[in-house]
């Protein structure tokens, strides 16, 4: 309990020697002592001095305990107030304490003991209402303040996203004769995951699905580094006229360094590809991405074969050993590539060499569009994700 010496106390009593005895005992208690005559003296001596407690007679004239009490506890519910009279009267004694009385005391006061026990019960209490009060009302202002910082985190998150689905390439895209769709599924306002898909010269599209590290707008902040880089690279081999030799190792290679130049402790898988369109030819390298790409082939025959691609490689931004290779794989006449991030994987009950056959499974039963996939494991964009999820669909 805290040392209550020096709080101030009001007493409002219309009889002197009964006002006076109180005051004389808790000032030799230590207390700063107010008195008032009436309760229409005390009501300007509150409104004047705040004081920490009052004291007050129930039966007063003009102005009587009950209204004084009513007027303190709803201007400052914080102060205590204890009731003194020599009124006996139980429904007295209820409707103080409706009031907002914090205690109720009879005269006569034989021992003065009881009323200081009573006045330090009281003020503790006082001090740990107005305690609770400034508490609140730091966090009232706490919160508005945090309200305020997410109305502007949210208008941030929202522009960022409008960027960040800017930077998408078109869906679906159609380049002579192959077709480029995508989805992108953030677990957060942005996303950790990344696709695009871009012409490299006249004959080749390159085309890429990256998963960053992590999620929400640090991860988000290295999709638009990758957007960039990809582009000046892109920019680079064609002003060097020497796009046939822009392979998917050389560019995962750069992003690697890029990467662990910038030192932000974030890494990405990747799968990236580049399609000669001529000659129907597939040259791809793969980042660690997972859950493998699965490629649909069917000959002009009609016969089709349904697979997981090779490839696994390490991590993009991570070791700065790293070595990444090309993988020739010459094409059907018709053909789907399915590549996902490992964010679908989160969705998808049971253990995971299961859920690596469950997809194998639905692409082999002819779920091979964004819209069916999405539909068929439940992520159409309009359920929380636990994981950003990327879906990317090549095919001819």
């Amino acid at each position: 309990m805290s040392d209550q010496v020096g709080d101030s106390i009001l007493i409002v009593d219309d009889e002197p020697l009964v006002r006076e005895s109180m005051a004389v005992y808790l000032s030799d208690s230590g207390f700063q002592v107010l008195v008032a005559v009436d309760g229409r003296d005390g009501l300007r001596l509150f409104h004047e001095r705040q004081p920490h407690l009052v004291i007050c007679d129930l039966r007063m004239p003009a102005v009587d305990g009950l209204d004084l009490l009513k007027v303190i506890t709803q201007s400052s519910p914080e102060t205590p107030v204890i009731v003194v009279s020599g009124q006996g009267d139980m429904g007295d004694v209820v409707t103080a304490l409706r009031l907002g009385a914090c205690d109720y005391l009879f005269k006569p006061l034989v021992e003065l003991e009881v009323l200081e026990h009573a006045v330090r019960r009281a003020l503790e209490r006082g001090r740990l209402l107005r305690e609770n009060l400034v508490y609140r009302q730091k966090l009232e202002m706490a919160n508005r303040e945090l309200e305020r910082s997410l109305d502007v985190l949210e208008e941030d998150q929202e522009a960022g996203r409008r960027i960040q689905l800017r930077m998408l390439p078109e869906s679906p895209m159609v380049v002579d004769g192959y077709f480029f769709s995508h989805r992108i599924i953030p677990s957060l306002y942005l996303s950790g995951d990344f696709i695009d898909y871009f012409r490299l010269g006249e004959h080749r599209m390159g085309f890429y699905l990256a998963d960053v590290s992590g999620h929400g707008a640090s991860s988000a902040f290295i999709t638009v580094f990758l957007k960039t880089l990809t582009t000046r690279i892109q920019k680079h081999y064609e002003r060097r006229k020497a796009v046939a030799s822009l392979s998917p190792a050389r560019l995962l290679a750069n992003i690697n360094q890029e990467l662990l130049a910038m030192g932000l402790g974030k890494h990405l898988t990747m799968f990236c590809g580049v399609i000669n369109l001529v000659d129907n030819h597939l040259t791809y390298c793969v980042g660690a991405h997972f859950p493998p790409p699965i490629l649909v082939s069917k000959t002009a025959e009609g016969q089709e074969s349904v697979r997981v691609i090779e490839g696994m490689g390490l991590p993009v931004g991570l070791f700065a050993e790293a070595k990444y290779e090309d993988i020739e794989l010459p094409l059907a006449e018709h053909w789907t590539l399915v590549a996902m991030s490992d964010g679908i994987l989160e969705v998808m009950p049971g253990h995971l060499p299961d859920k690596e056959e469950k997809l194998l499974e639905l692409v082999r039963q002819g779920y091979r569009s964004v819209d069916a996939l999405s539909q068929q494991l439940s992520v159409s964009g309009q359920v929380d994700v636990p994981d950003d999820i990327a879906i990317l669909v090549v095919e001819r």
